[in-house]
């Protein structure tokens, strides 16, 4: 009973009946007026056509674009307020023009190193027209007197994180999409409450969907107690808004602008297999120290100053400002972050070069395997061409339908040469792509619709970095201890099943 009670009173349920009841009153006072007046009915079939040919005319994925016809289509008044509620993948134009006021403070404090440019140009043209893109289109440039250290799980990175709070002098700054009390949270807690101390500026955003049933009750008012500064994206009330559908999945950690860390961890105790929930839980991450962390601290001011709607100097943050350090130099890194802001989609399309300009190899992990046809046309050409695709996918899932959904595509991809591993023990939550021992990213950046399409995302780009060939050493002893995927494990699934995933398969957009 006291489960129960927990689970009833808790906001999440609270704040999820309100808008269901919201969101019913609408259906159904529309569809009353649908079954009453023949008129209303004719109205809104002719509504629901002109708002498919709306749908069709986005820019957007065409099997985001179907699932959202054959609603609409086949139920007019339910997929007319579905789709109005929960359709629209771009923000509310006050909402965008608020955060593009924030992004050009952004990008005027990002400057492109053009010598950096000309010299991967000079080693490696496909490389230098990767890095370009990401300049160009997601504004971030390139540096080379950085150095990168990949981390093959969350306890290990951990260990490092700890030790870089522990040296702050300035700041310490914290964005992350699930936040769960725990070991790992309050070791941290530990450093940042005495940090604050110190004097050190403490900043935490967290993603309020993400958290909300984790988060410790009082969260945000004993940090405030402690001196620590938080903000809530996006944060879930109980009123229906088209902006549900965005949420800041980015992790980064920041500190004095000299070190950074991102990648799959969240702040929760199973990402440092401190509590076991599907067998082990395989991460990954990547730490960057040099001028390459710049990027990282502007991506945290501009989504603090525009959930808290204020303006500050960004290059008060500079390290130089504060503390003169000689960087080092280790390959070329450019960290990025995508958005739903605009109809660029970074993340898929770093993903799409990477897979495009790979002349050996191309190995990958992932949690979730959701792939649009570009994504799906381009693993299996690099395949058909003799590239050898590899991908690393769970064991054991975290989401049973969306598992089966991940394994629909497993035979049309197999089927041209592309291999499929199932990491025996257990969950692989890493996102990561290495390339013909020079490239590779590792970031938060999932190979499904969500992630692609409709969340603030980050990652890093490394050419020839320590970090490239530390993941692929890693890769292929992760690879070492999974299962392939054989065609016949496709085939031999009960026709239940095989329904199943087809119904999945339609709707896999708006999972």
């Amino acid at each position: 009973m006291k489960r129960i009670a927990s689970i009833v009173f808790s906001r999440k349920f609270m704040v999820a009946v309100a808008i269901i009841l919201q969101f019913s009153w609408i259906f159904f006072t529309v569809y009353d007026f649908s079954v009453r007046f023949t008129f209303v009915d004719g109205c809104l079939r002719i509504l629901a056509f002109f708002l498919v040919l709306v749908v069709v005319n986005n820019w957007t994925n065409p099997y985001y674009k179907l699932a959202w016809t054959c609603i609409i289509l086949v139920f007019p008044v339910l997929g007319i307020v579905l789709y109005l509620v929960f359709g629209r993948s771009e923000l509310t134009k006050n909402t965008r023009e608020r955060m593009d006021a924030v992004h050009r403070e952004l990008t005027a404090c990002l400057e492109m190193d053009y010598t950096a440019i000309k010299e991967l140009m000079e080693k490696d043209p496909g490389a230098a027209q990767q890095s370009r893109y990401i300049h160009d289109w997601a504004q971030y440039p390139l540096y080379r007197n950085s150095k990168t250290k990949y981390y093959p799980s969350g306890e290990a990175m951990f260990v490092d994180m700890l030790g870089a709070m522990e040296r702050a002098e300035k700041f310490i700054f914290l964005e992350y999409f699930i936040i769960e009390d725990g070991e790992m949270l309050q070791k941290m807690l530990a450093i940042m409450k005495r940090k604050v101390q110190e004097g050190v500026l403490v900043r935490l955003i967290y993603d309020d969907v993400g958290s909300i049933q984790t988060l410790p009750k009082h969260f945000t008012r004993d940090l405030k107690a402690m001196g620590i500064e938080t903000a809530s994206f996006n944060p879930f009330r109980p009123i229906l808004s088209i902006i549900l559908n965005n949420r800041d999945h980015r992790k980064i950690l920041v500190v004095d602008g000299q070190v950074g860390f991102t990648g799959g961890i969240n702040i929760a105790d199973e990402y440092i297999n401190k509590k076991e929930r599907f067998g082990y839980w395989k991460d990954a991450g990547v730490e960057v120290k040099g001028e390459a962390v710049w990027s990282f601290t502007t991506m945290f001011l501009e989504m603090w100053n525009y959930i808290r709607q204020t303006s500050e100097d960004y290059r008060q943050y500079l390290p130089e400002q504060y503390h003169k350090t000689e960087n080092p130099e280790d390959g070329f890194v450019q960290p990025y972050s995508d958005t739903p802001l605009d109809h660029e989609n970074v993340g898929e399309n770093i993903y799409l070069n990477i897979i495009n300009h790979a002349k050996q190899y191309v190995y990958i992990y992932t949690p979730y395997l959701i792939v649009d046809n570009e994504m799906t046309v381009a693993l299996q050409n690099a395949a058909k061409c003799g590239i050898d695709v590899r991908i690393v996918t769970p064991e054991i899932p975290d989401k049973k339908l969306v598992f089966l959904l991940t394994q629909s595509y497993y035979e049309q991809l197999m089927q041209c040469g592309v291999k499929i591993y199932q990491y025996k023990p257990g969950f692989i939550h890493a996102k990561c792509f290495v390339c013909d021992d020079k490239i590779a990213t590792v970031g938060t950046v999932n190979l499904d619709y969500r992630s692609l399409y409709l969340h603030f995302e980050c990652g890093v780009f490394m050419y020839r970095s320590q970090a490239v060939m530390q993941l692929k050493e890693d890769a292929l002893d992760t690879i070492e201890r999974s299962r392939e995927i054989t065609r016949d494990f496709c085939r031999k699934r009960n026709l239940v099943i095989l329904a199943l995933q087809s119904v999945l398969r339609l709707f896999a957009p708006l999972l």
